[in-house]
C-alpha cells in the first residue's frame, strides 16, 4: 500500500498483522580475496593452465608477468652474451605490484575495469591468477599469495617446446643452454633455498589433469574459507 492513496499508513501491531509476508533480506557471504600464483619454467604450461582456471572461477581476474617486461632497449646484454629477458631486472616489478595491490584494494572496480563480469550472489569472493616464470623471487609480492604453484619439466622436455615455440622475436642460436635454462635453474635454486613454500606440478601431465588438481585446491580453500 502506498501512503497518501487510502489515507495514512498504519502503524503498531495491527499495521504490522496486516502486512504480507516478505522475503527475508539475504545476509552477505563472508568476503573473500585469494591470490594464486602460477609460476614456473619457461614453456611448463603456464598460460594454458591460467587460461583454463580463468573461465572456470568466479569473479576471477588475472595478471601476467611478461606484460610487465622493461622496452627492448632497456634490457642488459649479459656476460654470457644474450639480452637479459630471463632475469629479474629485465620487469618492472613495481609496476606489477601496484597491479597486484590495486585488485587488493578493491576488487570489484578492477574486475569491472578489465572486462570481467561479476557473478552475483550471497558469497562475495574474488580470485587473482598471476602468472609469470618469476612469480616468486620478488620478496615484496610473496605475502600476497594465499597458494602458490610452480611447474616444472625436464630439461629434454622444454628445450623442445622451447624450439617448437614462434616468438615476435626469435630466440637466436644457443639461447635456451646459454641463458633460459641456466637462470631458470639458479632462480629456483634461490626460491629452494629462500624456503618458498609452492606446491610442484609435472608440466608433463595432460592439461585436463593438471587443471583439475589446481581447481580442487582452490575451490577447497574458498569453500573452507572462515
Amino acid at each position: 500500500m502506498k501512503p497518501g492513496l487510502l489515507g495514512a499508513p498504519h502503524c503498531g501491531p495491527q499495521a504490522a498483522a496486516a502486512r504480507p509476508p516478505q522475503d527475508p533480506v539475504p545476509v552477505p557471504g563472508p568476503s573473500m580475496k585469494l591470490i594464486v600464483g602460477i609460476g614456473g619454467v619457461t614453456n611448463g604450461g603456464k598460460t594454458t593452465l591460467t587460461n583454463s582456471l580463468h573461465k572456470a572461477l568466479p569473479n576471477c581476474c588475472v595478471i601476467h608477468q611478461d606484460d610487465f617486461f622493461k622496452p627492448q632497449d632497456q634490457i642488459a646484454v649479459g656476460e654470457d652474451g644474450f639480452k637479459q629477458w630471463d632475469v629479474l631486472e629485465s620487469l618492472d616489478m613495481e609496476a606489477m605490484l601496484g597491479t597486484v595491490r590495486a585488485w587488493t584494494e578493491d576488487p570489484r572496480k578492477f574486475a569491472r575495469a578489465h572486462g570481467v563480469r561479476l557473478r552475483p550472489g550471497a558469497a562475495d569472493s574474488h580470485v587473482l591468477l598471476l602468472e609469470g616464470f618469476l612469480l616468486y623471487s620478488y620478496k615484496p609480492l610473496l605475502d600476497f599469495y594465499s597458494q602458490r604453484y610452480f611447474l616444472t619439466v625436464p630439461y629434454e622436455e622444454c628445450k623442445r617446446r622451447r624450439s617448437s615455440r614462434r616468438y615476435t622475436v626469435p630466440d637466436p642460436p644457443g639461447l635456451f643452454d646459454g641463458h633460459v635454462w641456466p637462470m631458470y635453474q639458479k632462480y629456483k635454486r634461490e626460491m629452494e633455498r629462500d624456503g618458498v613454500d609452492v606446491v610442484y606440478l609435472d608440466g608433463t601431465k595432460s592439461r585436463e589433469e593438471l587443471f583439475h588438481q589446481v581447481l580442487e585446491g582452490v575451490q577447497n580453500r574458498l569453500l573452507n574459507a572462515p
